[in-house]
């Protein structure tokens, strides 16, 4: 931020006051003897002193455990870190702690009704669907899979394995089925809840094919739990019969064909296995990284009660998918007693105002969405304040990729001039933020507002040194709870240690660019790992995504460096609007504005006219693929993409 902007968002005195950080400030004077006047007072003991504000934490969110902790931390080191222990918990309880009549799920989904679940209701459903599993045997430490779409079932089922103490882990139906056979062969789960058929853009697509090979292909599946695509699941032995059904296959409904009321979670350490998830797995087998239960309970309620400001009153929603952290991150805010919203099916069906109309209808006041959806809302035309009432809108998070100062102006333009709009950066690794919001701060356009607390994150300079004001490589140099607890079957920790731990041995490298301000804000310049080296020069690609997309003509890009004369040239592919062709002159004019806004590296040397561009399910864009044809490597696993075929376009290229 230039020290001489102006916050495009100041928070009223009244919503400072109203704040869940000032509640936390008022447990802090009275329960740590600690008085904090502003959020950079908080987060740098926070970060110096972080086994006492994770223990604050731990209060303050009065975490469900059947026995305390010994220890806040046993070690401070990284790897490492055991956090909490002698401590036993369960997940599911801590995010079943509600049992009354406000609703916990609402589910909107394309071309059926809107299913709406209190969370008494939720908690009896898990308590059958539990009892359901206890009979097929699935016990602690099994794996249980979801291959499903964001469903109210698929919330069901996880709460339901992980308060057996099982793991879950689950992927979106749009996988391909080389993309969920990578991810799933290597947990080897025992129990597989799956769709049957699901709608995307007004078409059914039907889920039996996969399935069928995915229970050929892992014999560790036992049982197969079909969902069906709508049914009354409130009510057991209602569903049709479906084709395939043998003694491997049970429907969703049968499961819950129990009178179980109560569920008796399983106490487990605090470090212990919740979810597997899984790298993009763009360029070879996805790694499954374990989440440990303590941890992510811990950081999302941070994440959420605090950085989000949820509250009880609220309904929150993400537009994301079950094969996204994101699902993992939201569903979380069942433990802050707020309504979820899952949304499934396209975002544009059957018109761009369908998600707006959405928030409008159910009062959304905290809606997650990706720049991708929202430049591509801003090109469509659609200006959503003047279609839809979103007075009840007081957040929009904003994750993905980076969310360009464009994107800032047009949401406070556009959308709404009176709500957070908090761009927040962190990954599937950490299951949670490194980067987020904060609701009594400032928001100023292209940045972040601040570093989470909890997460010492510091950009570094080649040489491991600290800079401020200027682009370094993401760090995190202290412990975090959320970090994951292992890589599955890496007995050696090998994986592991090279995927974080190579390049600076002390601290955590994440692998994205990144600017801290002086103010405490932060930039974020896209991956390092897909850095370009014209000349030696490092530059993000995001930096030249945030020119080039602004354009009015250009959908999506994709800039790579592909090696060229003992040196690298750089590479710029752009899909246009129907009507629009790369002339001569639109050339020129995308490469006259990228040197005026940034500087001569920064000009791509060619720049090339494609149909689509390349992005994995939960829509970034695949710059390392992309990177390996033009350089005649192969790229081994396309599964993971949400559109393969538009990799073959580049091969033309070479």
């Amino acid at each position: 931020m230039d020290e001489n902007n102006l916050p495009i968002w100041i928070p009223s005195a009244e919503r400072v006051s109203n704040s869940n950080f000032t509640r936390y400030f008022s447990f802090l004077r009275t329960h740590f003897k600690k008085d904090f006047n502003n959020y950079d007072e908080l987060y740098k003991w926070s970060i110096n002193e972080i086994e006492e504000f994770w223990k604050s934490i731990w209060e303050y969110s009065r975490i469900i455990h059947a026995k305390s902790y010994e220890t806040v931390l046993g070690k401070r080191i990284m790897p490492g870190a055991q956090w909490f222990g002698g401590s036993k918990l369960n997940f599911a309880e801590n995010l079943l702690r509600y049992n009354d009549d406000r609703d916990a799920i609402i589910s909107i989904r394309e071309n059926h009704p809107t299913i709406r679940l209190t969370y008494k209701e939720l908690y009896n459903l898990v308590a059958q669907c539990a009892d359901g599993l206890k009979k097929f045997g699935v016990k602690k430490d099994d794996r249980v899979a979801g291959f499903v779409t964001n469903y109210p079932e698929s919330v069901i089922a996880m709460l339901a394995a992980t308060s057996l103490g099982a793991i879950w882990s689950s992927t979106s139906p749009d996988f391909g089925f080389d993309g969920v056979y990578d991810r799933f062969s290597q947990i080897e789960p025992k129990v597989l809840f799956a769709n049957e058929s699901y709608y995307y853009s007004g078409k059914q697509h039907s889920g039996l094919e996969k399935i069928e090979k995915l229970i050929s292909r892992i014999p560790s599946i036992e049982k197969v739990i079909l969902i069906k695509e709508f049914e009354d699941f409130k009510q057991a032995n209602q569903s049709e019969s479906i084709s395939i059904l043998t003694s491997n296959y049970i429907k969703f409904n049968d499961l819950l064909d129990n009178t179980s009321k109560i569920i008796e979670f399983e106490q487990v350490p605090f470090n212990h296995p919740v979810y597997i998830m899984y790298s993009s797995g763009t360029t070879g087998k996805p790694k499954c990284i374990v989440h440990g239960a303590g941890g992510t309970l811990l950081q999302h309620f941070k994440e959420l009660h605090l950085h989000t400001d949820v509250k009880r009153e609220d309904k929150i929603s993400y537009y994301t998918t079950c094969g996204w952290m994101m699902w993992n991150w939201l569903v979380s805010g069942l433990q802050l007693g707020a309504s979820v919203v899952l949304i499934d099916g396209s975002p544009v069906y059957p018109d761009n105002e369908i998600l707006w109309k959405k928030i409008e209808e159910e009062q959304i006041t905290i809606f997650g969405t990706s720049p991708k959806y929202l430049s591509s809302i801003e090109k469509s035309g659609l200006i959503p304040k003047d279609k839809c009432d979103l007075s009840k809108l007081k957040t929009i998070l904003s994750t993905g990729s980076p969310l360009s100062e464009e994107n800032f102006k047009w949401v406070y333009k556009n959308v709404k001039s009176d709500l957070q709009l908090s761009s927040i950066s962190g990954g599937t690794d950490i299951i949670s933020c490194f980067m987020l919001g904060c609701p009594i701060l400032p928001v100023y356009s292209g940045e972040i507002q601040c570093r989470g607390l909890g997460m010492k994150v510091e950009a570094y300079d080649e040489n491991g040194e600290c800079v401020i004001d200027k682009k370094g490589e993401l760090v995190c140099t202290e412990p975090f709870p959320s970090s994951p607890i292992y890589f599955w079957n890496d007995f050696e920790n090998e994986k592991y240690m090279k995927a974080y731990f190579d390049r600076f041995p002390d601290a955590w490298h994440h692998g994205d660019f990144i600017k801290i301000t002086k103010n405490g804000g932060v930039f974020v310049y896209g991956r390092s790992d897909a850095t370009l080296n014209p000349g030696g020069v490092r530059i993000g690609t995001a930096e030249i995504y945030r020119i080039v997309e602004s354009l009015d003509e250009v959908i999506d890009s994709l800039v790579v460096g592909q090696n060229w004369n003992n040196d690298v040239r750089v590479i710029l592919f752009v899909v246009l609007k129907n009507g629009f062709k790369l002339d001569e002159i639109f050339v020129e004019k995308i490469k006259t504005k990228i040197r005026l806004s940034t500087t001569p590296r920064h000009v791509p040397t060619i720049i090339k006219q494609v149909d689509e561009i390349p992005h994995t399910i939960s829509g970034k864009k695949v710059e390392l693929a992309v990177t390996k044809i033009l350089n005649g490597e192969n790229v081994d696993n396309k599964e993971a993409l949400a559109n393969p075929a538009s990799l073959e376009q580049f091969y033309k290229i070479i």
